[in-house]
């Protein structure tokens, strides 16, 4: 069994758990915030998606102790066009607590990070007040993946939606997708390569006004740098911030200029 396939069957029980309990009361954090996909559009500079992320399966602990708020509120003074909150328990040791409590504390875009299946999911992550979701194309047949994309979207949120290699790009597009990250990491062996997003940008349809996020591998300003000439207007960074001493001006080391193929 691949570590995706682990981590779905547990999200197939955290559902049945998640449909069990009460609706969750929606946060005061609901206030209106600025669009992801315009903030990237218009940037001039590599936009930076500031990840707050305690462990990983394939990295074990990175920071167990991490005040969430106080991270998140260093990424929004640093520029972060948006603060990703990992919600999954059981692998990444992140919580909906821990979304509620960033998207009470900043203004910008919140996205929740999990590994979603199913539109229980989605509220709670409203509820929580995020204001983007994640959906992974490797984890969701294209009729799921469609009708949550419409499920989110009709809720108000935004949906960044994850592709891998190019079969992937081509569901996401099929399925609507505007906003698009690839995966530097293969989601089946947690394996990491930058190569995925040049491999993505070069059959990307850029010309169709869609967004291109670099996700995963990115360790310092070469690889942002690599990611804004193959075309991606963001990253999205965890683990290189949860290990700096100075998350502030990591990010802001990481805001090159653009000037990529699709910029």
């Amino acid at each position: 069994m691949t570590i995706l396939e682990e981590i779905l069957r547990e999200k197939e029980q955290e559902v049945s758990r998640l449909l069990a309990e009460p609706v969750a009361q929606t946060s005061q954090a609901n206030a209106v915030r600025p669009s992801l996909f315009g903030s990237i559009k218009k940037a001039k500079q590599l936009q930076v998606i500031a990840e707050i992320k305690r462990a990983s399966p394939s990295k074990g602990i990175i920071h167990e102790t991490v005040n969430p708020v106080q991270q998140a509120e260093i990424y929004e003074r640093a520029g972060a066009a948006c603060v990703s909150v990992l919600t999954d328990t059981s692998f990444f040791n992140g919580s909906f607590e821990d979304l509620k409590a960033v998207a009470e504390a900043v203004r910008i875009p919140v996205l929740c990070k999990d590994f979603i299946i199913h539109p229980v999911q989605i509220d709670r992550a409203a509820a929580a007040g995020a204001s983007v979701i994640l959906l992974i194309v490797a984890a969701l047949p294209d009729a799921e993946l469609n009708a949550l994309r419409v499920y989110a979207t009709a809720l108000g949120l935004e949906v960044l939606v994850e592709v891998h290699d190019a079969d992937e790009l081509n569901r996401a597009l099929e399925a609507g997708a505007q906003l698009i990250g690839v995966n530097n990491r293969d989601l089946r062996t947690f394996q990491v390569d930058l190569a995925r997003t040049e491999e993505v940008a070069s059959v990307f349809p850029f010309h169709s006004g869609r967004v291109l996020i670099s996700e995963s591998g990115i360790g310092g300003i070469a690889d942002a740098q690599r990611a804004a000439k193959a075309g991606a207007g963001a990253v999205l960074v965890g683990e290189t911030l949860m290990r700096s001493e100075s998350p502030e001006q990591t990010i802001r080391s990481l805001q090159v200029d653009l000037g990529g193929s699709g910029q």
